[in-house]
């Protein structure tokens, strides 16, 4: 294979495009946040005054993150993948094998970062030297979505990705889109905003508003889902109900049920 076959293979593009995406993503929240002032969670101003990292720290930690993401995800597709003299027959699967493959690679993720996430909030040492990190971002936005550390982003991301990967059967292609859209997904959950009609509000309970309640200081021990479904919450009893109102300034607040209690 030439450099240019290899640049528009089905590996090395689901290795990359979800890089490519993300960037773009929450690069489009960038552009429409200015006019998005009474579609914020919270304030321009709690967004600079809480936030316990600079946001050019944050892009070059996504960054390094992206670059080892995308390395472990180029290795497993050439471990995994077919050898020049047994071709792929995956590639000629129908629509609705797809769908199956991509659903179950969404539970798969689903149930791996639900049990790490929790274990990574309740076991101290692992939240001061790991996870505290992500939770810097007090007031989440689109592109901080990615910010961890390095070896907290290949245990939580990485190897989810590479289970999901692996046990729904998917081919390279069909794996573009699902991290495509997992990626996607994992951005519009930090960007801050609700902005009426985001078909991810309209499909999943498990959205912007409900993993911003996550970071904040009484949200610690609820919301773990992620990135799709909120069934492991639920499951568990760590599920924390909340209704949004409008504030008075503009934007919305999260205001927490009546019968949530601190453990």
């Amino acid at each position: 294979m030439d450099a240019l076959g290899f640049l528009l293979s089905d590996e090395f593009l689901g290795a990359v495009m979800p890089v490519i995406v993300y960037w773009v993503y929450s690069g489009f929240y960038i552009v429409l946040e200015p006019y998005c002032h009474n579609y914020r969670l919270h304030s321009k101003q709690d967004e600079d005054q809480k936030n316990l990292v600079s946001k050019s720290t944050a892009v070059k930690g996504v960054l390094l993150q992206h670059f080892l993401q995308a390395t472990v995800a180029l290795f497993i597709f050439v471990v995994t993948g077919p050898s020049e003299t047994e071709p792929s027959t995956k590639e000629s699967s129908s629509f609705m094998v797809i769908v199956k493959q991509i659903i179950i690679a969404m539970l798969v993720m689903d149930t791996y970062q639900y049990f790490v996430h929790r274990l990574l909030h309740h076991n101290k040492f692992l939240y001061r030297r790991l996870h505290s990190i992500h939770h810097r971002l007090v007031v989440p936005y689109g592109f901080g979505a990615n910010y961890s550390d390095p070896f907290e982003a290949f245990l939580f991301d990485t190897v989810s990705g590479a289970l999901s990967f692996l046990i729904s059967g998917m081919s390279a292609r069909t794996s573009i889109y699902f991290y495509s859209l997992a990626t996607i997904k994992s951005v519009d959950d930090h960007c801050g905003l609700v902005i009426p009609g985001n078909p991810f509000h309209i499909l999943f309970r498990n959205n912007t508003a409900y993993h911003d309640l996550h970071h904040q200081l009484h949200g610690g021990k609820y919301n773990f889902s992620h990135p799709f479904f909120i069934m492991w919450d639920k499951i568990m009893g760590t599920h924390m109900p909340f209704t949004l109102v409008k504030r008075v300034e503009g934007g919305f607040e999260a205001i927490l049920a009546k019968d949530v209690k601190e453990k």
